[in-house]
């Protein structure tokens, strides 16, 4: 059953975009077959789509790990925005602040624990507000993203500021992440870079916590049942804790695409709604590295054959298709719930 779960969600949240898709460029006036070629030459039809259609894909392969990984001790992660946004601050911070000749096997890790902080304090901090006060986690990092967001806004137009910018001062040269288009030549000028390559091994090394060390189980033990959980000796606050900090801290890395990877800087607006976009990449993923990086992809070709389509049908047609994935693959879930002797 575990394993059609995952393979039904997926035909469903296909045919639930296609669906939607062909719907709204049809109701647009225009010829969807047309258009979904068009937009799929724009994602995959080049090496310069594609490099951009995997880059676009990368922050919501952290998020939608993220997110996932919540799931698993049956925490709503919702924060996950709020969190990328605290990564992106606290990597350009960091990355700012360190001395000119830092060498990249300093300056880089600095960076990636700067951004996994970041994500991980507010993740941890939504944990202990569920174990310790009851608060919901759908509430509280709610809350913690509009912090967030009015925190930077303030940051990046005021104390961080550069001059006439509105970003804050580039990172060392030895902190940035190394771009792809440097080893393929079709990728030229694309954004993709190593991020992508550290937020796949993130996600299965997350995997393989779950799966294979004591403290996940602990964490896959809380989800299945809080009450066995506690009669096998689980802490459950302390269990909760833990999970909302790794979530946290992986929602908080997707960061480094954006800073380390493509800018160099943090500006508002950077990584604004990948958090969100990774709850649908985790649902869609249903707990499994490889899909939720298929579903990451998928929802990068989404976001770059739409910029192929973008003079012929409105832009919220990719909120609407992802919306759609959201809710066909939740009514998958339920449905598989009730199927369950």
């Amino acid at each position: 059953m575990r394993a059609a779960i995952p393979t039904r969600a997926a035909v469903v949240a296909a045919a639930a975009v296609l669906l939607t898709l062909n719907v709204a460029v049809w109701a647009s006036g225009d010829a969807p077959a047309s258009v979904l070629m068009l937009a799929a030459r724009g994602a995959f039809g080049s090496g310069y789509g594609l490099a951009q259609t995997l880059a676009k894909a990368t922050p919501l392969v952290w998020t939608g790990a993220a997110v996932a990984f919540a799931l698993r001790a049956r925490l709503f992660n919702i924060g996950a925005e709020g969190q990328c946004l605290a990564g992106v601050l606290a990597t350009a911070v960091v990355g700012a602040a360190l001395p000119s000749s830092t060498p990249w096997v300093i300056a880089a890790p600095l960076c990636l624990a700067a951004a996994a902080f970041g994500g991980a304090s507010l993740g941890g901090f939504a944990g202990w507000m569920r174990a310790r006060l009851g608060t919901h986690e759908v509430i509280s990092t709610l809350m913690l993203n509009g912090l967030v967001a009015v925190l930077t806004t303030w940051l990046y137009a005021g104390p961080l500021r550069v001059g006439a910018q509105v970003h804050t001062r580039p990172v060392v040269d030895g902190a940035r992440l190394s771009h792809l288009d440097l080893a393929v030549h079709a990728f030229r000028g694309s954004a993709l870079n190593t991020s992508l390559a550290l937020a796949v091994i993130a996600t299965v090394v997350a995997h393989l916590y779950l799966t294979h060390m004591r403290g996940g189980v602990a964490i896959r033990a809380l989800g299945s049942s809080p009450r066995a959980a506690e009669a096998l000796g689980v802490s459950t606050a302390s269990t909760t804790v833990r999970a909302m900090t790794i979530s946290g801290a992986l929602a908080g890395l997707a960061g480094t695409h954006y800073v380390l990877g493509v800018k160099g800087y943090a500006e508002q607006g950077l990584g604004t709604g990948v958090g969100f976009t990774g709850v649908a990449v985790a649902m869609l993923g249903a707990g499994s590295p490889w899909a939720i990086v298929a579903a990451a992809v998928l929802f990068g070709a989404m976001a770059q054959g739409g910029l192929a389509v973008n003079a012929r049908v409105p832009s919220d047609v990719l909120s609407v298709a992802q919306a759609a994935v959201i809710l066909a693959v939740a009514a998958v879930r339920a449905n598989s719930r009730q199927e369950r002797p």
